[in-house]
């Protein structure tokens, strides 16, 4: 009995002297520093999952963030909300104002339309930014993360071909590939974000020698969350997680309860496969992907083989688990160092 006692005790004294370390902040966290290069290319005026992205690709310390652009979204618009760059740029500085971020990184104005002339370019802040940055002498490589249409880095290809070695383009968009997966029951017409800007796309696959690691629609659908899961993680934690809630909760309420209980985080493998790749040998390891010939993109928005294509990754599954628990612990730590500590 007194031994079990006193087991008792120094377990309880063990766990306040470590919890009392933590309030002390005498625990730090592990420290990095960044060996990869970003841009983010988003609408962030339409799903709101490329503001979960946004945070999340933000608040990992082994990529640096070289720039942030608001593309446009589908003239028609979100729910109500209109497709404009401008919007979505107001969308973007809005939780980037709640992040508050410091040094501050500044979101520009990418295509404010789709592109009407493969020949022709769409001149925008965004395309000079990729063109910039890519152009840089600097060995850390860099990726330009697109969660929506194509169209910026299309016409950043189009103004300065020579970006083309100089860049990884990870896409979340395209159908599935055939003998892959099969499509989603009733879905109609050209994949979302190829629909975008199809001809957009058809310069980045047909056109330019660019690398693409593609996360087509059967892969970022299964970036699916239960509300139930969101909440309890973020809401209630901490500023970013109740903004990043509630930007949600305002689209579940314009749609009035169609879009059931869950929701699909499709932008994030976008962060999980550049920036949570293993120490060594670097690569997103527990997220399976082929080697294959870039296809052909045609007038329709479906593949076409192309055996003399250059190799590209089709990713075939994502590591969910890493994703999610990931996102959920940086915004979490995050807001727990911004908010006030008790004395």
């Amino acid at each position: 009995m007194q031994k079990s006692l006193f087991i008792i005790i120094l377990s309880f004294l063990s766990t306040n002297c470590f919890s009392e370390q933590l309030s002390n902040n005498t625990v730090t966290p592990i420290e990095h520093k960044p060996i990869i290069r970003v841009i983010i290319d988003n609408d962030f005026g339409g799903d709101p999952d490329g503001l979960f992205q946004l945070a999340h690709q933000l608040l990992s310390p082994s990529n640096e963030v070289k720039g942030i652009i608001a593309s446009q979204h589908y003239q028609s618009g979100f729910y109500g909300a209109p497709g404009t760059a401008a919007y979505g740029k107001l969308e973007a500085d809005k939780l980037m104002k709640v992040l508050n971020l410091n040094p501050a990184i500044t979101v520009v104005e990418g295509a404010t339309k789709s592109i009407e002339n493969i020949a022709k370019p769409q001149e925008s802040e965004g395309a000079d930014l990729i063109i910039r940055e890519a152009m840089k002498d600097d060995p850390r490589p860099l990726y330009i993360l697109c969660g929506a249409g194509l169209t910026t880095i299309a016409s950043a290809f189009k103004k300065e071909p020579k970006i083309s070695k100089r860049i990884k383009l990870v896409w979340i968009g395209g159908p599935e590939y055939s003998g892959m997966a099969l499509p989603p029951p009733n879905s109609k017409g050209v994949e979302y974000n190829l629909g975008i800007d199809a001809l957009a796309a058809q310069i980045i696959f047909n056109e330019s020698d660019i690398e693409i690691w593609q996360i087509p629609r059967n892969v970022y659908r299964q970036a699916i969350v239960s509300d139930a899961e969101l909440s309890n993680r973020l809401l209630g934690k901490g500023p970013v997680g109740n903004y990043l809630i509630s930007t949600l909760k305002s689209l579940k309420k314009k749609a009035n309860g169609s879009l059931g209980e869950t929701y699909v985080l499709g932008d994030n493998p976008l962060t999980l496969i550049t920036a949570l790749q293993t120490p060594w040998e670097k690569d997103s390891a527990s997220s399976p992907y082929i080697l294959q010939e870039t296809p052909l993109i045609t007038d329709k928005g479906i593949y076409q083989t192309n055996t003399k294509g250059r190799t590209m990754r089709v990713y075939t599954q994502i590591d969910t688990r890493l994703m999610f628990e990931d996102l959920f612990s940086k915004i979490n730590m995050f807001d727990l160092h911004k908010s006030p500590q008790p004395n």
